[in-house]
């Protein structure tokens, strides 16, 4: 065997997972304990579990400071700034450098990123809900977009399997509009947050206010106690890594799960581009990928893909990959790769402070908050836009300090006191798929000589609708609640990107002329290509997405291996 032969079969797998996220962290986990030998390709850096979370343990002080975004970091993070807290000196190591990973807006989009093992793994909000099964039909039913080639019945068992190992803790509440899950025990409501579900209740019958659903253990399993997983130790900086394993991230549960196989190889600081198409099989043969530090290009060759880049980055590779077939990007033939981004809006809702309670205090410092599910356009509430959205919130105590206590012995003093309570609800909007909300590749080179994305994306009428009613529906649960000094906000700034939930670019469909992507996340004519991060998704519903990733991509590994032991890939 000649040199360049021996270099192919060096790197030659039976999957290729590209992106090692939520997704793809499930990608490679499965696809490996299904006996495929599988190669993992992370863009950027390795963060190891636990030692690689630098942060983790440090105190305000700690830092040179205090956590605040210094004026370098905020020209450097321009993009990840804008999210109020991603630049903080805390955590800004695992978010993109902006500088260095630019991107073009013809209309404003917010993109935060996450380059390194894990991907916002590590950073996400861990807030972990089913979509219902309307959230599947709305489509068809309102003729909006295209229809979800699947229905809820066939994500349901995945989503029991996926919610079992990633430990989600949650309350069973049995409302239609949230469907339950397998859920670990719930975090516990505080005195006031439990206030206000008994008057929202009582006074908006059919509206409800439970606790979040986490990724967090409060009970582990043997299963992750084996993955070296703890419960929850109630600190709430997640944000930096866990170093406690507590919540469901790459690094404290599917890559160690896929580790043990024996079955998996992760190679770091790899640009996927492109896959690389053979057009007299119609199959893909591998990717292209540059090396972020060398700039050397490589090539990497399997039976099956598994694209998961994230929304974005996984329809940017989709682009970039022409051929005969394919002449306008893989799968395009219906011309919706890069169109239909959705994010979820926010931004919009209402605080106020609640008297009384001065006696009760709570415990810790609980990683989560309350969740209040979608109420508009469900039942008989009808509104002048459609779809809905959904309340995250918490009620929480403020320092004794006040403008009469400003330094001093006294500021000491009242900075060890508990103050009033505080409550906020801020709202989460599902968007509307619209094919003029997109990303092209422009004639603008990175670092590394490929093509920057430029996005052209904003709120269309029915989301600015919606966002006046989750101001004002704040505003009045709040206050029929009895909570005082209420004000509503609705931030007109914030644009597309914002609530780091992108799907849509290479949506599924029932038809190659309609979507990208088939039933079970095939790629239209490259059908051994699996996409399962968001760039899948028809419809964005109004909950967090993350576990749905989690059970498509399952679903999909589960399908992609029985049809290869068929030859049917």
């Amino acid at each position: 065997m000649n040199i360049q032969g021996k270099a192919k079969e060096q790197n030659t797998f039976d999957a290729i997972v590209v992106g090692s996220g939520v997704s793809g962290g499930w990608a490679a986990k499965e696809l490996t304990e299904k006996g495929l030998k599988v190669l993992m390709l992370e863009r950027g850096n390795h963060v190891e579990h636990v030692t690689g979370y630098r942060d983790a343990m440090k105190e305000s002080w700690d830092f040179p400071h205090r956590g605040r975004i210094d004026k370098q970091a905020a020209e450097e993070y321009w993009a990840v700034k804008r999210t109020g807290y991603a630049a903080s000196e805390e955590n800004r190591y695992l978010f993109v450098k902006d500088t260095e990973h630019p991107y073009k807006e013809k209309r404003r989009f917010d993109w935060i990123r996450g380059y390194h093992t894990g991907g916002r793994s590590l950073m996400w909000g861990r807030q972990s809900y089913r979509w219902n099964p309307k959230d599947f039909t709305a489509n068809l039913e309102e003729g909006v977009g295209t229809d979800w080639p699947i229905r809820y019945d066939d994500v349901a068992p995945w989503y029991d399997y996926v919610e079992r190992f990633a430990g989600i803790s949650g309350s069973r509440d049995g409302y239609d509009v949230l469907p339950d899950g397998q859920f670990q025990p719930a975090m516990e409501l505080n005195c006031v947050e439990q206030h206000l579900k008994e008057g929202i209740e009582k006074n908006f019958p059919g509206r409800h206010l439970t606790i979040g659903r986490v990724a967090h253990l409060t009970a582990p399993t043997d299963e992750q106690t084996a993955l070296g997983r703890a419960s929850c130790q109630y600190r709430n900086k997640c944000i930096r890594g866990c170093p406690y394993g507590a919540y469901f991230s790459t690094q404290s549960a599917t890559l160690p799960a896929a580790q043990r196989t024996g079955n998996l190889t992760l190679i770091n600081d790899k640009i996927v581009f492109q896959v690389i198409m053979d057009d007299e099989t119609g199959k893909a043969t591998g990717v292209r990928a540059i090396d972020q530090n060398t700039k050397e290009e490589v090539e990497y060759f399997s039976k099956i893909i598994f694209l998961n880049a994230s929304a974005l980055a996984s329809a940017w590779i989709m682009m970039q990959t022409t051929s005969d077939r394919h002449p306008n990007g893989l799968g395009n033939q219906s011309d919706q790769l890069g169109r239909n981004i959705m994010d979820h809006h926010l931004a919009s809702g209402a605080g106020g402070i609640v008297e009384g309670f001065t006696d009760k205090y709570y415990f810790g410092n609980r990683p989560n908050g309350v969740y209040i599910p979608r109420f508009t356009n469900w039942g008989s509430d009808k509104r002048d836009f459609t779809r809905g959205f959904g309340y995250q919130g918490r009620a929480s105590r403020s320092t004794g300090v006040n403008v009469e206590a400003t330094f001093g012995a006294d500021f000491k003093e009242a900075a060890s006191l508990p103050g009033v309570w505080n409550v906020g609800i801020g709202g989460f909007g599902e968007t509307l798929p619209d094919p003029t909300n997109r990303m092209t590749l422009s004639a603008d080179k990175d670092s590394w000589g490929l093509p920057v994305i430029e996005f052209d994306a904003a709120w269309g009428e029915n989301e600015q609708k919606m966002r006046v009613a989750m101001r004002d529906e704040a505003v009045a649960m709040l206050e029929a609640a009895g909570v005082k000094n209420v004000y509503g906000y609705k931030d007109e700034e914030k644009a597309p990107g914002i609530g780091i939930h992108e799907m849509g670019t290479a949506r599924m469909g029932t038809d190659p002329s309609n979507s990208v992507l088939n039933k079970n996340n095939q790629v239209w004519g490259a059908e051994n290509v699996f996409v399962t991060d968001g760039a899948a998704f028809a419809s964005s519903s109004c909950v967090n997405p993350s576990l749905t990733y989690m059970a498509l991509t399952a679903r999909a590994a589960d399908f992609a291996v029985s049809e290869l032991k068929k030859g049917n890939l």
